[in-house]
């Protein structure tokens, strides 16, 4: 899916088998080349569904970050079968809203904190999300670089690369190729300023 493409339809995520879970980045672009990293889905989680109800452009681009498996549902099935299942709609909406919510915090963190506590906080969500307990810690669940952690939080390149490096000279973080391991989460969570 490409930003500002019409297409009809919408794409399920699913994992292929136990160990290769989908996922997904959602990515915006400006004009002047610059981009954001919306957020990460995962499998069980719907990509396009705002385009087909609205009937627009994609406001986003994604692109794979494992070798997950896709099913593509033609818009008029998507939304025939919202229309058929009432509680479909309730647990679109809420999908919706979790989403909001998570947009909305990147906007409070973005104002109120510095890059280094905006990105422990992003790491100790993903881990709440995606994370899965591994020896030494909680492995974040999606591969994301560096930059991309930045673009999560709205730092540049140079500033995401110093917060983590903060946050694994603290002793909270490991990090390995496209990898982190959260291995304090309790002292991390005191750090970002996240309540439970």
């Amino acid at each position: 899916m490409v930003q500002g493409a019409f297409t009809d339809q919408v794409l399920a995520l699913r994992a292929r088998g136990s160990r290769s879970p989908a996922c997904v980045k959602v990515i915006g672009g400006l004009e002047n080349g610059a981009e954001v990293l919306f957020g990460i889905r995962v499998s069980g989680d719907l990509v396009g569904e705002l385009a087909a109800i609205r009937d627009t452009g994609r406001s986003a681009t994604v692109v794979a970050c494992t070798d997950g498996a896709v099913h593509r549902l033609p818009k008029e099935r998507f939304l025939g079968f919202l229309d058929r299942n009432p509680e479909a709609w309730r647990l679109l909406a809420a999908m919706l809203g979790d989403r909001l919510d998570w947009a909305n915090q990147r906007r409070l963190d973005f104002t109120g904190y510095p890059v280094d506590r905006r990105l422990a906080r992003v790491v100790v969500q993903l881990a709440g999300r995606h994370g899965h307990p591994v020896e030494g810690g909680v492995d974040l669940g999606v591969a994301l670089t560096q930059e991309e952690l930045g673009k999560l939080v709205g730092a540049a390149k140079e500033s995401a690369v110093k917060a983590v490096r903060e946050l694994r000279d603290a002793g909270w973080i490991r990090t390995g190729y496209r990898r982190i391991i959260v291995a304090d989460l309790e002292g991390l969570t005191e750090f970002a300023m996240v309540s439970r």
